[in-house]
């Protein structure tokens, strides 16, 4: 019998890591693409910690711990980080969007390049599940079963549509100070729950809620942000407001939605959702120089420049992956953390041993489906130059994938 492939020796591993270093601007801000990889691992590890699919003898239906053990709800406050993607999301448009004006670049060519990294990765996705609903369907699948794995897989798109409506109105916002989307957030809020204006309303928070973090990624761009008393300012005073909103005023203590629950903070966002991630984002601005420091060395800078640049794959794959390891584990029955109630400490454990198995599983689904993110081997090819010294670069210039 051969012999296994040996592993890539760890010498080869800080040579690859060496290289990428050695082949990003000086001028790259590093902490914007720590910050964003932050983010989006947030959101993943917390879909998997906080999704259930518990198997009831006739299917899977949704369910989470949060319900059975509402104590857990600082879990979200840890993982529910989409406030700082939209602040670097903000602060990158800004910076692109100048650069391309000072290049003379229009603005259809500069959003057209912008809104296809964002969808371009997204037909696979629409195309995989649109054949696994199919088929699922046609071999006798209960509806309800399958109604709940089509929402769970497709549920982060919301997410890229309000991302790309706000990317598309960037010429417009660069100015808009963050304080005018939050007192519409703040009024939408009080004539819902103060003055019993219908529930619908609070859509409009879906647009101004995440108006507020990404326009203080543009106050960021306009260097507003640059003091520490900044960061300090934001996150004292978004934590305070958050407490007293929960403690007093009758939101959820969880930042992200509990089936069954009268009221979520994230669906639509709430005052709760907006003023917990102004705390957020002071917490980032503050950790900028930290981060900085620590993208020096070349193996930490090579991984977050890898999740930066897969970063709307692992996003819109990591709950297939969740889903593609609970149903191949029917195969071997109920299992706990997998299948089970989520309703108790053993079912938190026993999910925490689940992890590493999803994360092998969106490795796979990663290594299927990446090259749709980049548009095939001339789109990756420009990627990788992208991430190189340009003569005519300037800070203000540089890119951000």
């Amino acid at each position: 019998m051969a012999d296994p492939a040996p592993a890539l020796p760890r010498g080869a591993l800080r040579a690859a890591a060496a290289r990428v270093d050695a082949a990003t601007p000086a001028e790259r801000d590093r902490a914007v693409d720590a910050l964003r990889a932050v983010a989006i691992l947030g959101v993943v590890l917390g879909h998997w910690l906080v999704t259930a699919l518990v198997a009831d003898g006739t299917g899977l239906h949704a369910a989470s711990p949060l319900q059975g053990m509402p104590r857990m709800a600082p879990v979200s406050w840890v993982f529910q980080t989409l406030a700082v993607f939209f602040l670097v999301g903000g602060h990158v448009a800004t910076r692109g969007y100048a650069s391309a004006r000072a290049r003379g670049e229009s603005y259809g060519r500069w959003l057209g390049a912008r809104l296809s990294r964002l969808f371009r990765p997204v037909l696979a996705v629409l195309g995989l599940w649109t054949v696994t609903a199919a088929l699922l369907l046609l071999t006798g699948a209960d509806f309800v079963t399958v109604h709940t794995l089509v929402k769970l897989a497709l549920s982060p798109m919301w997410f890229l549509l309000v991302f790309a409506a706000l990317t598309a109105a960037t010429p417009l916002l660069t100015r808009l100070h963050p304080l005018w989307p939050l007192v519409v957030v703040l009024h939408t809020d009080l004539l819902r729950f103060g003055l019993g204006a219908p529930s619908w309303l609070g859509w409009v928070n879906l647009a101004a809620g995440w108006l507020v973090p990404y326009t203080l990624g543009a106050a960021w761009t306009r260097g507003e942000l640059d003091r520490r008393r900044a960061g300090w300012f934001l996150l004292a005073g978004g934590a305070a407001a958050t407490a007293a909103l929960v403690a007093w005023a009758g939101y959820p203590a969880s930042m992200v939605g509990v089936p069954g629950a009268p009221v979520s903070n994230l669906n639509p966002p709430t005052l709760a959702a907006v003023t917990f991630g102004l705390a957020q984002c002071g917490l980032a601005l503050l950790l900028r120089e930290r981060l900085r420091r620590a993208m020096r060395r070349p193996v930490a800078w090579a991984g977050v420049a890898l999740v930066n640049l897969s970063a709307m794959t692992v996003f819109l794959w990591h709950q297939t992956a969740l889903m593609a390891t609970t149903a191949t584990g029917l195969l071997a029955g109920r299992l706990p953390g997998l299948h089970t109630l989520p309703d108790g400490l053993d079912w938190v454990a026993a999910r925490l041993l689940w992890l590493p198995v999803f994360a092998l599983v969106l490795a796979g689904c990663w290594a299927t489906f990446r090259s749709c993110e980049h548009g095939g081997v001339r789109r990756r090819a420009r990627v990788v130059r992208v991430h190189r010294p340009r003569r005519r670069a300037t800070a203000a210039g540089a890119r951000h994938v």
